[in-house]
């Protein structure tokens, strides 16, 4: 599998994931921060898509935007794990994973601005 199709699987698992976390905030679990979770993971699985496909058209910096994205999919995955965890049993995933996450985006973020301007092989 293509780094590229795997970004596009895991994107695809975070977004469906989102949906089923933002069902269960609604429902069995009001008052969490699950909500927070599902926003976080529909927020970034097409952030993921994007930076996959801009990245394999040639429009972004190759290793930038493969750095970035992969940073996405951690950093969004020990945010919302925690946060779901927390939800779910009481007890964050790892100590520090929710600050740790979101860093990891917050960097990942930059790094879609540095792939971008930077440009990849087409020069757009």
């Amino acid at each position: 599998m293509t780094a590229t199709r795997l970004l596009l699987l895991v994107a695809g698992l975070m977004g469906a994931t989102g949906v089923v976390f933002a069902a269960l905030a609604s429902h069995a679990y009001a008052g969490t921060s699950l909500s927070v979770a599902a926003t976080m993971l529909s927020l970034h699985a097409p952030a993921v898509i994007a930076v996959a496909v801009g990245r394999k058209a040639g429009v972004l910096h190759d290793l930038t935007a493969r750095i970035a994205a992969w940073a996405l999919v951690a950093g969004t995955v020990l945010f919302c794990g925690d946060l779901a965890m927390r939800a779910f049993t009481g007890a964050g995933l790892v100590a520090m994973a929710a600050p740790t996450g979101g860093m990891l985006m917050i960097a990942a973020w930059i790094g879609v601005a540095a792939a971008g301007a930077v440009g990849g092989t087409r020069g757009d």
